[in-house]
């Protein structure tokens, strides 16, 4: 039985709904030429529907989509009104609330939004704004000061707002019933800059056009979240691609309503103390967290009704299966996978509610093609991996972005081939279209020339009833270039010999047993939640060098989450590290 469409939308439900959708032509499925476009057809259609139910900034507000488009109408024209070019950037430095979604989405209705982690360290900030080119800077009050700092450096920069009462003041004095401006961006003009997540130097910066985000709205609908109508919870920062597609785009395409947990969202201790009852009152359908959220959801309570949540979904990552289990258990929902990243819009593959998949992350999403691929030292294709053999992922397809922004704007140079882009993420698709994921090719730890993968070492640990969460890194070795070590966090007292003892008896083989497990209070996380094991990888490199020299003045320099130098350690010290540590360079101070 097929169930691809409903009404003129296409919902993938089943797999094998995938090639009847992909029957018409993307281009005669009638899509918004822009974003500005998709808002502006739901707020004409339902200009009374509510858009955002907006928490924790005080007292509780409701934006119809009416009103919605009427604030993005007034930023946009606050832009322009401030001398901003048409197609233009504005820079965002903002945290979660009502003004950010109009701030971004009124950027991108007269140019380029490009939301950055207000967290970020100011020379950072500096580069990616300097590299975008932004023209007008939108912060956060508490943030006015680290602004001010930042904007000196802008030469291009033509105002700073603040966001908050003023922001308001100065918007409210625009049309918002209309753009005052004839300029309106195409499918092919860019959208927004995002910024790579999970790096050690300044992010890369990863350019969108209106054709990829409509896309993405349109196709993040095709796993039937929206059937019915929907509500989507929103709770991680907008400067990251989920949130701005999964708890924003793809719900104003198709009318769905977003609740959203204000500027410190899963992180508001209150709220979140709270979650359940909001499920219930705003009859929430779904909601995206990391595994780190559904770790520390509170109990239901007695009473409260969650009927109409229908899944929750969770990003690919190491998670305990008793987490997966108390929450489908308790919940009596699924947890649903996806994939996806920055470089290829937002989603790649989500698991379909009708049709989930065991073992994998998703079904590919409709007009993306998915394939593993054989590389070479230079991380170049050499050729497709036969069905069911692991390789570098690659992603070709309306979601691919047109390469890294570089000084004269995007360089495809080094990641996308003959329209190809190497994920960097290990793994196979199946006959069907479920993508398998095994790793990423950095995680892979290289003991003797023998790859191994790191999640399968970190699945044996969380089945340890007192670990809450892993991590394991290639440690430099004399002999074998690398072994594993494991990183985690305990729940109750337990001893690291005790856990050592218990990975290499749960070990695959006996290369993949690791040579320590060192218990941290909290695993390093990127402000949306993912683990960052470059940290690890340094700190074992740390431990290394206080093996061979207590005491020694050293330090680590990283690179893609890599060691690559060693600074500080005199030449004595630094040609006994070099024995060590052979696969990397030691720069002297």
């Amino acid at each position: 039985m097929s169930h691809h469409t409903d009404g003129d939308r296409p919902l993938v439900l089943v797999p094998e709904d995938l090639p009847l959708v992909e029957a018409v032509p993307l281009a005669e499925r009638g899509l918004p030429a822009s974003t500005y476009d998709l808002l502006r057809r739901t707020a004409t259609t339902a200009p009374d529907a509510p858009a955002l139910h907006l928490l924790g900034e005080g007292a509780e507000v409701t934006w119809s989509y009416g009103e919605l488009l009427a604030r993005v109408h007034q930023a946009a024209n606050l832009y322009i009104g401030l001398g901003m070019t048409p197609g233009g950037t504005v820079g965002l430095l903002l945290p979660n609330s009502g003004q950010t979604y109009a701030a971004l989405l009124g950027a991108q209705a007269v140019g380029v939004a490009n939301p950055v982690n207000p967290m970020l360290a100011e020379h950072h900030i500096v580069d990616i704004l300097t590299l975008t080119k932004a023209e007008i800077l939108v912060v956060a009050a508490s943030l006015e000061d680290k602004a001010l700092r930042i904007a000196r450096s802008l030469p291009g920069l033509r105002a700073l707002l603040v966001a908050g009462d003023r922001f308001e003041r100065l918007g409210a004095d625009r049309p918002g019933d209309r753009l005052i401006t004839s300029y309106r961006p195409g499918p092919e003009d860019l959208a927004a800059y995002f910024h790579t997540g999970g790096t050690t130097g300044t992010p890369k910066i990863a350019p969108h056009t209106h054709a990829m985000e409509v896309y993405m709205a349109w196709a993040l609908g095709c796993s039937g979240a929206y059937v019915g109508g929907g509500v989507a919870l929103a709770g991680l920062p907008l400067f990251h691609v989920n949130a701005v597609h999964v708890t924003g785009l793809a719900p104003f395409m198709h009318g769905a309503s977003v609740v959203s947990l204000g500027p410190l969202g899963y992180r508001d201790k209150t709220l979140m103390a709270d979650f359940w009852r909001i499920i219930e009152r705003y009859r929430v359908t779904a909601f995206s967290a990391v595994p780190t959220v559904y770790a520390s959801l509170p109990p239901v309570p007695d009473g409260v009704d969650i009927s109409s949540l229908r899944a929750g979904a969770v990003g690919a990552a190491p998670l305990p299966g008793r987490v997966r289990a108390a929450f489908e258990d308790t919940v009596k929902v699924p947890m649903l996978e996806g994939y996806g990243l920055t470089e290829a819009t937002c989603a790649s593959a989500a698991t379909p509610a009708f049709a989930p998949r065991a073992g994998t992350v998703g079904l590919r999403l409709p007009y993306q093609q998915i394939k593993a691929v054989t590389v070479d030292a230079d991380d170049r294709p050499t050729g497709d991996c036969p069905p069911g053999r692991s390789g570098v992922l690659a992603i070709k397809g309306p979601a691919v972005f047109p390469g890294y922004l570089g000084p004269d704007g995007p360089d495809p140079t080094g990641k996308i081939f003959d329209g190809w882009l190497l994920t960097g993420d290990l793994g196979h698709v199946d006959a069907d279209g479920y993508v398998h994921l095994t790793g990423r090719a950095k995680d892979l730890i290289i003991r003797g020339g023998h790859n191994l993968d790191p999640r399968p070492i970190e699945e044996s640990l969380l089945a340890h009833p007192r670990v809450s969460g892993a991590a394991v890194v290639g440690r430099p070795d004399a002999h074998s270039g690398e072994v594993p070590v494991a990183y985690v966090t305990v729940t109750g007292p337990v001893a690291e010999p005790d856990l050592l003892a218990w990975a290499q008896a749960n070990a695959s083989e006996p290369a993949a047993a690791p040579k320590a497990v060192h218990i941290l209070d909290a695993l390093p996380t990127t402000t949306v939640g993912k683990l960052f094991k470059p940290e690890l990888v340094a700190d074992s490199v740390r431990r290394v060098i206080a093996e061979l020299s207590p005491g020694g003045p050293a330090d680590v320099v990283l690179e893609d989450g890599r060691p690559i130098a060693l600074i500080g350690p005199d030449p004595e010290l630094a040609a006994a590290l070099d024995r060590h540590l052979i696969r990397y360079r030691t720069v002297n101070p």
